[in-house]
């Protein structure tokens, strides 16, 4: 019987979690000034939404994908990655009918992929990705991308590089996929069993390969820039000056082509120099797909997005020392002595709470001595006291914990004093 956690999951414990949630609402609040909104989607989806989508060409369709049936013969699949769910709501909700266009969203997401195990790439990941919806205006590529350097930036990440490139549109894609199968069609048996096979249905996907990135043909391949036809370059152009605008560093790189078929025109990657981040850089990778809408049964309608690893922000936190201020202390620690003080400090609990006071307590049975320390660990500002004479006067004895300094407070004025004392009162 195996009672571990499966291979390539982790368990992420309170005091991971707090840096999680940190790191959550920084973006969420990133999110909130450029007017994106949040969206959910389920945890798994019909195959062919991601097999139409993302590409039967790819490593995620071909070898990633958890994929199973279910009790009525249905070939379901664990959500991949973001995108394709994302439009498949944005179809089925009909929310291209919405008056406000376009229609920008976020969400926060558990992705499956069945890969090696490693530093950064789990098989079960957490992502936060953003999909934009209804423009086809480059501006709305810059401020995509813009979105997620300000996350990073503001989070307190330096160490960052922007690559860009431009994948064209449609004409531009199908000169340079030509180009490429003449290429590399002359070495089609010097390069790996998968390179072999993308060769005739996605050579595009040869430059994009871990295995034959080192072999001399890739060096010499034809660049998509050399096939982008006027209005491609006129759009990459414009993306372009609008980095330059908003003073956005970036590279252009011909050879970055991303992994998934639905993407045309902008691409992009942001990518960790750290040192000791590791052999993996990318932090985050999106881009433009303006025919996707309409391949999950939708009008024609182009978007944008990107996806963001969240275990490899935290791990760019880390490698550039980045410490996370997290918030742990605890205000209020009730200390009750007697059966009758323990029986009232259930009431008091519940009532302070109630008033908006954050308050814990012993549930051990621990003598007063012990809760004291206790409420020492939880790093308590105050710690209330509850025992026979202060039953008797009808009283709490309130210790502040940083001062020292101790005082009686009547049980029917025990909320608004330290809501008080919590404010910064006296």
């Amino acid at each position: 019987m195996n009672m571990k956690a499966p291979r390539g999951t982790v368990d992420l414990l309170p005091t991971n979690t707090k840096k999680w949630q940190y790191v959550e609402n920084h973006i969420k609040g990133v999110c909130e000034r450029f007017r994106y909104d949040e969206v959910r989607t389920p945890l798994f989806e019909h195959t062919e939404v991601f097999q139409r989508s993302v590409g039967d060409s790819t490593d995620i369709v071909q070898k990633e994908m958890y994929t199973f049936e279910d009790r009525g013969g249905r070939s379901l699949t664990l959500r991949p990655e973001g995108t394709a769910s994302v439009v498949r709501a944005f179809v089925e909700n009909k929310l291209f009918g919405n008056p406000s266009q376009p229609v920008k969203l976020y969400y926060f997401a558990q992705m499956f992929r069945y890969e090696r195990p490693q530093k950064g790439r789990m098989r079960q990941l957490n992502q936060f990705g953003v999909e934009v919806l209804g423009s086809a205006n480059p501006a709305i590529d810059a401020e995509v991308i813009d979105l997620a350097m300000t996350c990073y930036k503001e989070l307190g990440l330096r160490s960052l590089k922007l690559v860009i490139n431009s994948l064209g549109d449609q004409e531009s894609r199908e000169n340079h996929r030509k180009a490429l199968v003449e290429h590399f069609s002359p070495h089609k048996d010097e390069l790996c069993s998968d390179c072999q096979t993308r060769l005739t249905q996605n050579p595009l996907r040869i430059l994009d390969c871990k295995k034959d990135r080192d072999h001399p043909s890739m060096k010499t391949a034809p660049s998509i820039l050399d096939y982008l036809n006027n209005e491609s370059k006129k759009y990459f152009e414009q993306v372009k000056e609008y980095l330059d605008l908003m003073k956005i560093p970036y590279e252009v790189d011909k050879n970055l082509v991303r992994g998934l078929d639905y993407y045309n025109h902008t691409a992009f990657e942001i990518m960790s120099e750290a040192e000791g981040f590791g052999a993996i850089t990318t932090l985050a990778g999106g881009g433009r797909y303006n025919g996707l809408v309409e391949e999950l049964g939708g009008p024609d309608i182009p978007g944008i997005g990107f996806g963001m690893g969240l275990e490899r922000l935290i791990m760019a936190l880390e490698a550039e020392k980045k410490e996370i201020e997290i918030d742990d202390e605890l205000d209020c620690y009730f200390v009750a002595v007697g059966d009758e003080a323990e029986k009232q400090a259930v009431r008091l609990v519940h009532e302070l709470r109630e008033g908006g006071v954050q308050v814990d307590r012993d549930y051990l049975d621990r003598k007063m001595k012990a809760q004291f320390k206790a409420a020492d660990r939880l790093k308590a500002r105050f710690v209330i006291v509850l025992g026979e004479d202060e039953l008797t006067k009808e009283i709490v004895n309130v210790k502040d914990m940083t001062t020292g300094e101790q005082l009686e407070i009547p049980i029917t004025q025990l909320i608004n004093k330290m809501n008080e004392k919590l404010q910064g009162g006296k």
